[in-house]
């Protein structure tokens, strides 16, 4: 864009404007949609009222050039690539994978944590980091459980190789498709898949050995939040299971005491007719008739349906013959829907009609549609049969049915649901369809058939078209703080870039390291940015800094994208900070992190992959 008097008293406002903004992101006081919409209305108002005019009288920063962030096609495509993960994420494509790992650490479990990280940094090049980090918490919270670790030692970790991996391809991360989009927008050039990977896989390789090695070590060995995401010492529900004729379990036989198949559950009694069997289970052989009585997690449950291996299938069967799961009663059906079905946690509530009265007798199933797996009652422990079991004031039950169901139990005056707790179990009859959109949307994307943008777009189409997510649960996935931090972002690049801002520093950093040459004005950004994409967020730093970044090159008279890519690295940084980086706040919680810990494992971090850019990257290009 043409600009005027790159000295003019516009870019020390919007100097000013943009560091207010800095300031406000990194005190948290405010929310960051609050002082993304007050940033970009004040940009707004500003120059409507203080014109940046051009030779012919033309306002180059009126309220559509400001706004136009919101629709650039960078910023379109990390929402949809979120559609995109969500999907996966919601039909559980990726459930059997992680258990087969999970389920792999018995042997090897330290090689198997180094190549689960691994595995995730690889995943993380071609897929969103967030979904990659929620899909794998619960396996690495299960392998710190199995190695007796505490997950404090694996968390950061896993958000650290989700941003390494990330930053060697173009869909990697967030950060990478806005610097290209920026670099596209201003006539840069087109930053293609694989362009920076090379130097990247350099980087990220470094700083995996530093993460698999080094930050466990330094890591605090400070309690987590493993028991609600692996269920391993919360607690416990009382669920049964009816062994029929085709049952998998008919003919198991106890080993030392155990039934390997019922993992990560207690089996506390086998009823078989007349006779009660407890524990310790020596050569006992179930039969079709028992009733196997266990006391199970939510996780373990949970696991054990998104699983599919049968072993609750009589009960869900039972259910789906008394009614269609639509509230109809009397309707038999050939076998049980697989559609979207929600768990939940209810309370039997003072003064219901359930206390006193057993599962069987208050007909929980006829009258809500949904089936009570499990109870839990604190005050002792039961061994009971659940059709034995009399309610008491306060019994949790663990309930599943259809959304809609479920969130009729808010009308139910005898239970009170626990909204907190309440998940959607993903379905795996669409897993397939899952990966083939994902599958199609990375191959469209690499191959350079449709632009990224468009790949995006038609992915999270499909995913909505083939019935893997409805409208409700894509717009879920759509994060409105990203969406109006880089439309921010970008709209203070704008105005940093037309008002001669983005020269005037790129100018500055010349003039300073003019005698030291490209590689140590490279090197000396690097660090820069590195720094500010701690406090400003990846997405920001990146949209304000390619401008930048793309000016100093010519003053140097070397390539631009150089230091383009130099801009995406290093923006990558995001380690030093829990806010840096969406992952880093994902895991703050199940490694029940602070503040410090992110700087104790993350500014060592930072410095080594910029001594490690620096010394690479003068060599890579041949500066």
């Amino acid at each position: 864009m043409e600009t005027l008097l790159p000295d003019s008293w516009q870019m020390w406002v919007t100097f000013a404007a943009i560091g207010t903004a800095v300031v406000f992101y990194s005190m948290s006081r405010f929310s960051l949609e609050l002082t993304s919409l007050f940033a970009v209305g004040f940009l707004m108002i500003f120059f409507h009222l203080f014109p940046f005019e051009n030779a012919q009288g033309e306002n180059l920063l009126d309220s559509s050039v400001l706004l136009s962030g919101f629709a650039a096609p960078a910023l379109i495509s990390v929402l949809a690539l979120l559609v995109v993960g969500q999907g996966l994420f919601h039909s559980g494509a990726l459930d059997k994978p992680t258990r087969i790992i999970a389920s792999a650490a018995g042997s090897r479990p330290q090689l198997v944590v180094i190549a689960t990280l691994l595995l995730i940094a690889f995943v993380s090049a071609f897929l969103n980091n967030t979904p990659v980090a929620v899909m794998f918490i619960p396996v690495l919270a299960t392998l710190a459980a199995r190695l007796r670790h505490r997950p404090s030692k694996l968390m950061m970790p896993l958000s650290f190789v989700c941003i390494l991996g990330g930053m060697t391809t173009l869909i990697g991360s967030s950060t990478n498709l806005l610097a290209a989009g920026i670099a596209s927008r201003t006539g840069v050039g087109e930053i293609g898949f694989f362009d920076f990977t090379g130097l990247g896989v350099m980087l990220a390789g470094v700083g995996l050995v530093y993460v698999l090695f080094v930050v466990p070590r330094i890591l605090p060995d400070r309690e987590g939040l493993a028991d609600e995401l692996t269920g391993g010492t919360g607690k416990q529900f009382i669920a049964q299971i009816q062994i029929t004729y085709d049952h998998p379990l008919v003919g198991m036989e106890s080993v030392a005491g155990l039934f390997p198949p019922l993992k990560d559950m207690t089996v506390r009694m086998i009823q078989r007719r007349e006779h009660a069997f407890l524990p310790p289970f020596e050569d006992v052989r179930l039969q079709p008739g028992d009733t196997v009585i266990i006391a199970a997690t939510r996780q373990a449950l949970t696991e054990v349906l998104k699983s599919r291996s049968g072993l609750f299938e009589n009960m869900l069967e039972e259910n789906h013959q008394n009614q269609n799961w639509d509230g109809e009663r009397g309707e038999e059906t050939p076998e049980r829907p697989t559609g979207d079905l929600t768990m939940v946690e209810v309370v039997v509530a003072p003064g219901s009609r359930m206390i006193g009265r057993n599962i069987e007798q208050i007909g929980f199933r006829y009258e809500t549609a949904c089936i009570v797996l499990g109870i839990q009652r604190r005050s002792r422990m039961i061994r009971a049969r659940m059709s034995d079991i009399r309610l008491e004031d306060g019994d949790v039950l663990l309930v599943l049915g259809k959304p809609s169901d479920v969130g009729g139990l808010r009308l139910n005056r005898d239970v009170i649901p626990l909204e907190w707790s309440a998940t959607e179990l993903p379905d795996p009859s669409r897993a397939r369809r899952a990966r083939y959109v994902f599958a199609g949307t990375v191959l469209a994307a690499v191959s350079g058939i449709v632009p990224i943008e468009v790949a995006a777009v038609l992915g999270a189409a499909a995913m909505i078209a083939f019935d893997v997510l409805n409208i409700r649960q894509a717009a879920r996935a759509i994060d409105r703080r990203i969406f109006l931090l880089v439309g921010a972002a970008l709209a203070m690049g704008i105005a940093l870039d037309v008002t001669g801002g983005a020269a005037y520093l790129a100018e500055g950093v010349v003039s300073l390291f003019a005698d030291a040459g490209p590689a140590v004005a490279l090197s000396a950004f690097f660090l820069f940015i590195a720094i500010a994409t701690n406090i400003l967020t990846n997405n920001a730093t990146a949209v304000l800094f390619v401008p930048i970044a793309a000016n100093a090159a010519s003053q140097f008279g070397v390539d631009p994208m150089i230091f383009i890519y130099m801009v995406i690295f290093a923006a990558n940084c995001s380690f030093a900070t829990p806010m840096g980086y969406q992952t880093n706040l994902l895991v703050m919680g199940p490694g029940h992190y602070q503040f410090s810990d992110y700087m104790r494992a993350g500014v060592p971090l930072i410095l080594l992959l910029w001594i490690t850019f620096s010394l690479l990257a003068p060599w890579y290009y041949g500066l």
